[in-house]
């Protein structure tokens, strides 16, 4: 059974920063595209960032861009999604996704939901003002 489980949520004062992990269980997504989605109240879930499958290519979302950093650990099967100078409209859950296709038959990195095939539970990050 495949699992993706996400940690290292909280609530954290505006400018401050965390660090949520991602990691995979049930098999390995070292050939794999993953990305990170978030869920703010009365919102869609929207793309944050996604990475293939060797870290060379990442791609934000504008609101995030130059703040978050992802990466990833094939070695440990887990993907992360370093977060600095949060504002409180960061405040939302965080969800990881993995693509089931090998991250070379894209053309581009994944940004839409409908092209992930696994999700994690979410971990829910909290922005103080």
């Amino acid at each position: 059974q495949v699992q993706l489980v996400e940690s290292g949520g909280g609530l954290v004062q505006a400018g401050g920063s965390l660090r949520l992990s991602c990691a995979a269980s049930g098999r390995t997504f070292n050939s794999n595209d993953m990305g990170w989605f978030r869920q703010a109240p009365g919102k869609e879930r929207e793309f944050v960032a996604a990475i293939s499958w060797n870290g060379s290519r990442k791609y934000y979302s504008d609101s995030v861009k130059g703040r978050f950093t992802i990466s990833r650990d094939n070695n440990k099967n887990t993907v992360y999604l370093e977060m600095n100078s949060l504002k409180p409209e960061d405040t939302a859950v965080y969800y990881c996704a993995a693509d089931r296709e090998v991250s070379w038959v894209r053309e581009r990195l994944p940004i839409r939901e409908d092209e992930y095939d696994y999700w994690g539970q979410g971990t829910q990050v909290t922005v103080s003002s």
